[in-house]
C-alpha cells in the first residue's frame, strides 16, 4: 500500500521482530503492493503487517504455512516463503483484532507492475514455474479455493442501494453513479459467470496472482512473492494471468500433460474483474479519504467497469454443454 496503515503504533514492529530472533537496526516503509502494508528491515528481512479485519486470520495463516512447506519440504526454490518464529509460526499476532505480522527473507531483485506486458521469453519462464508448481503434491495446510466470488454479497447490496447517497468520503457518491451506470453491464456478467462456473476441473496447488507484481527476477531467476492465496484450484486460475497465446498454453500442456481450457481461462478472467469490481465498491461505501490508494482504487474501478461493458475486451462467455447431454449422446453411440 501507498498510505502507511490507520492506528498501525510502528513502535511495535522492533519488538515483534524478536519472535524470529532478529534485532533490527534500520525499519524503512516499502510503498508496494496492495492490501497489505510492508517494511524493511536492515535490507535482510521483508516484514508484512495485514489487516485481518478484512480476511480470514486462520485461512492466512494456512496460506503462510503452505508456502513454507513448498519451499522447505517440496524444494521449490522459486517460492519466497515466510520464515518461521522461534516457536515455529509463520504468522505472528500482533493484537487481538486486526494485526498480524509475518516476515520474509528480503530478495535484491525487481518486479514488474500489474497489467504490463510480458516478452514471450519472461512468460515462458514463469510458466516453468507454474508447471512445476502445479505438479508438486499439495502440502496438507494447502486452503481450497473454490470458483466464487469473495465479495458477492456486498456487490449485490450496492445494486440494490444505488438511490440513496453513499457517504463514506469523497469517491462515495461518484462510485454509487458509476455502479448505477454500469449495474446493466455487472448483473448480466454475473448471470455469465453463474452459467460457467460449472467447467472448472481437477484441483492443483496454485499461486493465485501470479501477475508482473509478484514476480522478482535477477538475470536469469526468477521468485514468486505474495502467497496470501495460495489454494487448490484448476491450473487456469494461475494461467490466465500469465499466457497469452497458443505457445504459452503449449509450452504448459508438455511440461504438465494437462491442457488448458479457453473456457476456464476465461471464467478465471471474469472473476478476477468482479472480485476488484466488489473490493473497490467495499472501499468507496466505507469511510474513506482522499488517498493514493482511494486515487488508485477509484482509477481501478472506473478501468475495470468500462472493460467488463465492451464485448471486445470481455466477449460473452459460451454457456457450456450440458455434460449429461454429452454422456447420453455417447451412450446412444455404444452398440
Amino acid at each position: 500500500m501507498r498510505d502507511r496503515p490507520d492506528s498501525f503504533d510502528e513502535g511495535l514492529l522492533r519488538p515483534a521482530l524478536r519472535a524470529w530472533g532478529v534485532e533490527a537496526r534500520t525499519l524503512d516503509y516499502a510503498p508496494v503492493g496492495f492490501g497489505d502494508y510492508h517494511w524493511i528491515a536492515d535490507r535482510r528481512w521483508f516484514v508484512t503487517i495485514a489487516d485481518v479485519r478484512r480476511r480470514d486470520v486462520d485461512d492466512l495463516a494456512l496460506a503462510m504455512d503452505t508456502a513454507s512447506a513448498l519451499r522447505e519440504e517440496a524444494g521449490l526454490g522459486f517460492v519466497v516463503a515466510p520464515l518461521r518464529t522461534t516457536e515455529g509460526a509463520t504468522l505472528l499476532r500482533l493484537d487481538r483484532h486486526r494485526w498480524a505480522m509475518s516476515v520474509f527473507p528480503f530478495v535484491d531483485a525487481a518486479s514488474g507492475r500489474f497489467g504490463e506486458e510480458r516478452p514471450a521469453g519472461e512468460r515462458a519462464a514463469i510458466i516453468d514455474l507454474l508447471a512445476a508448481l502445479h505438479t508438486t503434491r499439495p502440502p496438507l495446510s494447502t486452503p481450497p479455493r473454490p470458483l466464487h466470488l469473495a465479495g458477492r454479497a456486498g456487490l449485490e447490496q450496492a445494486l440494490q442501494d444505488t438511490r440513496p447517497p453513499w457517504s463514506g468520503g469523497p469517491y462515495s457518491e461518484p462510485a454509487r453513479e458509476l455502479v448505477a451506470r454500469h449495474a446493466g453491464t455487472l448483473r448480466r456478467r454475473l448471470a455469465e459467470f453463474d452459467r460457467t462456473a460449472a467447467v472448472a476441473g481437477e484441483p492443483v496447488v496454485t499461486h493465485g496472482e501470479p501477475h508482473p507484481g509478484n514476480v522478482l527476477g535477477a538475470g536469469e531467476r526468477r521468485w514468486l512473492v505474495d502467497w496470501d492465496t495460495v489454494g487448490l484450484a484448476p491450473p487456469e486460475r494461475d494461467l490466465w494471468l500469465v499466457a497469452e497465446d497458443a505457445d504459452d498454453l503449449a509450452r504448459y500442456a508438455a511440461a504438465t500433460g494437462r491442457t488448458p481450457d479457453p473456457r476456464v481461462l476465461e471464467l478465471y478472467r471474469l472473476r478476477w474483474a468482479l472480485d476488484d469490481v466488489a473490493e473497490f465498491v467495499q472501499w468507496f461505501r466505507a469511510p474513506h479519504g482522499r488517498t493514493a490508494d482511494a486515487e488508485l482504487s477509484w482509477t481501478s474501478l472506473t478501468g475495470t467497469l468500462e472493460a467488463l461493458a465492451s464485448e471486445d475486451r470481455f466477449p460473452p462467455l459460451a454457456t457450456p454443454p450440458d455434460p449429461r447431454s454429452e454422456r447420453h449422446g455417447e451412450e446412444e453411440q455404444i452398440p
